[in-house]
């Protein structure tokens, strides 16, 4: 039997109006077992090029940082696209790192308005290309750095406790959807 991780945090980007320019709140929803420990808070550009930084800043300077053994991501982007480099992330960090997507991300897509439309783009495609096809596992789509796939999997299905979206990620996105919107509003 493969062992599961149990000291996990998990972040997410608050909603923010299509027309907002400047930080979005990042919220990490810190883990311990099956039980929330703690929250980590930061606020990164949208569309920047800061969330990497900021995540190592708020993990490495926060007390929970000697026991984390997993840094979960919901997608590799945040505020838009504001791309985390999944590599740097874990060599500053020493904590693997899993990035989950309910959904098969449409590179086509991404590249197109990442190359077109954002200034850096050809970097922060970079940055996507390097993190490596998304594999479908536990009925979620994910990418992974410095993390054996079964023990992703099985740190998957035991935080998937209230959906197939482990709870470090839907307590997050609650929590950064309440604090910004007033209340949660979408299905995590």
């Amino acid at each position: 039997m493969v062992r599961s991780l149990s000291h996990v945090i998990g972040f997410d980007d608050a909603p923010f109006p299509a027309q907002h320019h400047g930080d979005v709140l990042v919220v990490g929803a810190v883990y311990s077992a099956e039980r929330l420990d703690g929250v980590l808070s930061g606020k990164v550009r949208r569309d920047g090029v800061n969330s990497t930084q900021t995540l190592i800043r708020l993990i490495t300077a926060s007390r929970f940082f000697p026991h984390t053994q997993l840094l979960m991501l919901q997608g590799i982007a945040l505020a838009g696209f504001n791309v985390v480099d999944l590599h740097h992330l874990y060599q500053a960090t020493g904590i693997p790192v899993l990035v989950i997507a309910r959904r098969a991300p449409n590179f086509t897509a991404i590249k197109k308005a990442l190359l077109n439309r954002v200034p850096g783009g050809r970097r922060k495609w970079a940055l996507i290309e390097r993190a490596g096809p998304p594999e479908l596992v536990a009925g979620i789509y994910i990418q992974r750095v410095g993390l054996p796939l079964a023990v992703a999997e099985a740190t998957i299905r035991r935080f998937a406790i209230h959906s197939i979206i482990p709870e470090p990620l839907r307590t997050a996105h609650i929590i950064a959807g309440g604090v910004v919107g007033g209340g949660s509003r979408q299905r995590v």
